[in-house]
C-alpha cells in the first residue's frame, strides 16, 4: 500500500526551491585534551575490505601498540585474532601517532561483532551489512567539526542504515594536521559501529608544491578498498555490498580518457554483472549538474570525460558534495532530461564552517526538482531489485525534519539496460 501511495512521486517534475529561513552556521567544536594512555587506541573507525571483509582503523601515539584485532560475536569473548600494519606520517612540525589498519574475517552478514584494538582499551561493536536487500545507506558530505556537523551525526545516529557514504571533505583540517585527530574523535561512535566509505574531497589535498604532495594525511587515515577493486589509488575505488555497486571517484585527480582513473573506471564497469547488482551507484566531490551559483562550472571536464561512461553503464544515482546546499534532479544525461539518464544529489551539506551556499540561479534548469540551502542528511534505502526510498532530512531545526523524498525506479527494471543500447557498447566496451 505504501508502494501505491508513493510511487507517482518518481515521475514528480515540479520544481521546488525551499523558503526555509536557515540560522547562520554554529562555531567550530572545542575538544579536551586527551590524557589516555600511550598506547589507548583513538579515532577508531570501520570500512568495507572486500567481501566478508572489514578494515578496522586507528591511532595510538605509542609506535610499539600492536596492529591486533580481538573479536567475536558475544560480548568480552574474542574468539578470533586479526593482525595488520601500522603506518605514520609527518607534516611540517606535526607528526601523526601510528596509524593502525588491520583488516579482519571473514565475517557473517547482518551480524554485531564486538572487538577491542591493540589488545587493551573500550570493547567495540560494529554490525555488518547484509548480503541482500533491504540494504540503507545514509549519506552526507562536507562534514566538519561544527555544531552543525554535530547535529547531522546525531540524526544519522538515529538512522538504522548499514553503511555510510561520504562524497568528499571531511575534517576541513585544512593543513592544520591535529584538525584531522579531533575530527577522528568527532566521528569515532558512529564511524566504528558502521562502515564509512568515502572520497576524497578539495579540502583533503592539502598539497605544498615541491615540498608536500597532496592527500597524504587523508590516504594515510583513510583507507579504502581500492586495491580489493583493481585500482593503483586510494582516491578511486569501488565495492559491492548487498545488490549495490558502488563507485567512488576522485574529482582531484586525472580522470581524462588517458588517465589510469578513467581506464581502471571503464575495466571495472564493463564487468558488472547486473543480475548480481542491479543498483549501480557512483560518488565524488564536484557536483555536475548544479544551479546554485557556487561552484559553477567546477565540474564539466571531468563530467565531459565521464559522464558518457556512467550512463553506458547505467548509472542509477550519483552523490556530490562541493556546494554547501541540497539539490536533487530528474533523470539527466548530456543536460537534458532522460528517462535512462542518473539521478543526481548533491548533498554538500553536512555542517561545515564555511556555512551555506544560499543563492541559486532563476530560472532553474529543467531538469532540477528539489533544492534547498539548509544542513541536513540523506537516507537511500534500497527496497528490492527494483524500487528504491530517498529522503533528505533537514536539521537546521535541531530535529531531522524530512523535507525531500522520492521513490527511484532502477534503470534496469525500467528497460534501460546497457547491453541492449548500441551507443553505450559503443562507449563501454570498444577496445
Amino acid at each position: 500500500m505504501l508502494l501505491k501511495i508513493l510511487l507517482p512521486l518518481m515521475t514528480a517534475t515540479v520544481l521546488i526551491t525551499a523558503d526555509y529561513v536557515r540560522p547562520p552556521p554554529r562555531k567550530t567544536l572545542h575538544f579536551p585534551l586527551d590524557h589516555k594512555s600511550s598506547s589507548h587506541p583513538q579515532q577508531v573507525h570501520i570500512s568495507l575490505a572486500g567481501n566478508k571483509h572489514i578494515r578496522v582503523s586507528w591511532i595510538t601515539s605509542d609506535s610499539s601498540s600492536p596492529s591486533l584485532v580481538e573479536y567475536g560475536t558475544s560480548p568480552g569473548k574474542y574468539n578470533f585474532k586479526g593482525h595488520g600494519d601500522a603506518t605514520s606520517y609527518s607534516y611540517l612540525l606535526y607528526s601523526s601517532g601510528s596509524i593502525h589498519h588491520t583488516v579482519i574475517g571473514p565475517l557473517e552478514h547482518n551480524t554485531v561483532y564486538y572487538y577491542r584494538c591493540g589488545g587493551q582499551g573500550p570493547e567495540q561493536s560494529f554490525k555488518t551489512p547484509p548480503t541482500e536487500f533491504p540494504i540503507t545507506f545514509a549519506v552526507a558530505g562536507d562534514l566538519g567539526q561544527t555544531g552543525w556537523t554535530k547535529s547531522t551525526l546525531d540524526h544519522i545516529k538515529l538512522c538504522e542504515y548499514d553503511v555510510h557514504l561520504l562524497p568528499g571533505d571531511l575534517s576541513y583540517a585544512d593543513y592544520i594536521q591535529s584538525g584531522w585527530d579531533t575530527f577522528g574523535e568527532l566521528v569515532q561512535p558512529l564511524a566504528s559501529a558502521r562502515p564509512w566509505m568515502v572520497t576524497q574531497g578539495n579540502h583533503e589535498k592539502e598539497n605544498i608544491p615541491f615540498f608536500k604532495d597532496g592527500f597524504e594525511s587523508y590516504n594515510a587515515r583513510w583507507k579504502m578498498p581500492y586495491e580489493e577493486s583493481g585500482s593503483t589509488s586510494n582516491l578511486y575505488y569501488s565495492f559491492e555490498v548487498a545488490g549495490a555497486h558502488v563507485v567512488m571517484l576522485g574529482s582531484y585527480t586525472d580522470y581524462d580518457e588517458n588517465s589510469d582513473q578513467y581506464n581502471w573506471l571503464k575495466a571495472d564497469l564493463s564487468t558488472l554483472d547486473r543480475k548480481k547488482t542491479p543498483w549501480l551507484l557512483a560518488l565524488f566531490h564536484v557536483p555536475w549538474y548544479n544551479s546554485n551559483t557556487a561552484h559553477q562550472g567546477e565540474g564539466d571536464k571531468m563530467m565531459e570525460a565521464m559522464e558518457p561512461l556512467l550512463h553506458a553503464a547505467g548509472v542509477d544515482i550519483i552523490f556530490a558534495g562541493h556546494v554547501h546546499a541540497y539539490e536533487r534532479t530528474k533523470r539527466v544525461y548530456n543536460g537534458k532530461s532522460d528517462p535512462c539518464g542518473v539521478v543526481h544529489v548533491t548533498i554538500g551539506d553536512g555542517g561545515n564552517k564555511e556555512g551555506l551556499a544560499h543563492k541559486y540561479k532563476d530560472p532553474s534548469p529543467e531538469w532540477s526538482v528539489f533544492r534547498e540551502a539548509s544542513f541536513g542528511h540523506g537516507e537511500l534505502k534500497i527496497v528490492n531489485s527494483t524500487h528504491a526510498f530517498w529522503s533528505w532530512h533537514r536539521n537546521d531545526d535541531d530535529e531531522p525534519v524530512r523535507s525531500d523524498e522520492v521513490w527511484i525506479t532502477s534503470l534496469i527494471s525500467s528497460g534501460c539496460d546497457p547491453k541492449d543500447n548500441k551507443e553505450a557498447r559503443e562507449v563501454l566496451w570498444s577496445p
